[in-house]
């Protein structure tokens, strides 16, 4: 049984609303000069945060706005870190520990996170892990709000025990090395805390729910469809899930983005779509290196990033060869 007081949470995310946005919206991120987007290895992989740029400038050449990539492998916002994590070389981050450098640094006007994933460390739900959740949500948004950036959250992907099913552990244990079978039950009651605190005026994007249907949806026909084959880490199609969602809370019509439809067929119906998600493609694997570096953090074995002025230049090379295809120069 679900802890009482999680009961009325999926009430709440009813009498919340929805993604859509207002029909009046203007152009998606008028006037923000740039967005940073933080989270754990879901993010630092960066296929959604690919899409949603190449997608955007696709749309409107003129956008001037810049996306900076800033995941962390193995990150939490809880702070937490499950006994024997990575086989024992290292605790995983935190957020809190980089956040204020990140902020200091890059001075975003929009941050995009999207934790959750590692934040129960994989073991079935308590009270206290929720806890530091909340706590680490909270703390994230009035650091971001002090710094004068606007926060937009994704609830966390799927975990997926099917892939990975002879690995998982069952409930009851007193320490997990491995995988809670039930973990996505743990993600469901976050999503639903999360997405339960529009009503006190948070900003967002639902793509825990998204993705669960489009996975019964897909195994109703082939049962040994998977978006993650370590349960985990999602495949393209499942970054697309989470761009698409995130596209229609900018304003995107439904219609522009047919849902079953992958990232592959909506770009190669765009205006020199493929090239720019390319060119895109360049950019980012060169900055998001580059700003991890530079704003430090406590992650081994990560690849050193460039020295950032170089990896500006680079960026801004490959941005004139985007505006130049994209038909955007000023």
């Amino acid at each position: 049984m679900h802890p009482p007081h999680l009961l009325v949470i999926p009430i709440l995310v009813a009498l919340t609303g929805s993604n859509a946005p207002g029909a009046d919206q203007t152009p998606p991120l008028s006037g923000v000069r740039r967005v940073v987007f933080l989270g754990d290895s879901i993010t630092y992989s960066g296929h959604y945060v690919e899409y949603l740029e190449a997608y955007l400038k696709a749309k409107n050449p003129k956008l001037r706005c810049e996306f900076l990539d800033l995941g962390l492998p193995s990150e939490t916002v809880s702070g937490l870190s499950e006994p024997g994590h990575a086989g024992g070389q290292f605790p995983r981050p935190a957020l809190g520990e980089r956040l204020d450098r990140v902020l200091q640094k890059t001075r975003p006007d929009l941050i995009v996170a999207c934790y959750g994933m590692n934040d129960g460390i994989y073991h079935p739900y308590s009270d206290e892990r929720f806890q530091k959740y909340r706590e680490g949500m909270q703390s994230l948004r009035d650091k971001a709000t002090a710094a004068g950036a606007k926060v937009l959250h994704i609830t966390p992907p799927v975990f997926d025990p099917l892939p990975i099913r002879a690995r998982t552990l069952p409930a009851g244990l007193a320490e997990y090395r491995q995988p809670y079978e039930g973990y996505d039950e743990v993600l469901s009651l976050y999503s639903a805390w999360l997405l339960a605190q529009r009503g006190h005026g948070w900003d967002v994007v639902d793509t825990h729910g998204p993705m669960e249907r489009f996975i019964a949806s897909e195994r109703r026909g082939e049962p040994s469809f998977r978006l993650a084959g370590d349960g985990v880490h999602i495949n393209a199609q499942g970054h697309w899930l989470i761009a698409r969602q995130v596209l229609l809370r900018w304003g995107i019509p439904p219609a522009d983005l047919p849902e079953g439809q992958t990232a592959e067929t909506i770009f190669a119906n765009l205006p020199h779509g493929p090239d720019l998600l390319k060119l895109v493609q360049r950019k980012q694997a060169i900055l998001k290196d580059a700003w991890l570096s530079e704003t430090g953090h406590q992650r081994p074995g990560m690849k050193r990033g460039l020295p950032l002025k170089e990896a500006e230049t680079r960026a801004a090379e490959i941005d004139a060869e985007i505006q130049k295809i994209s038909g955007g120069q000023p």
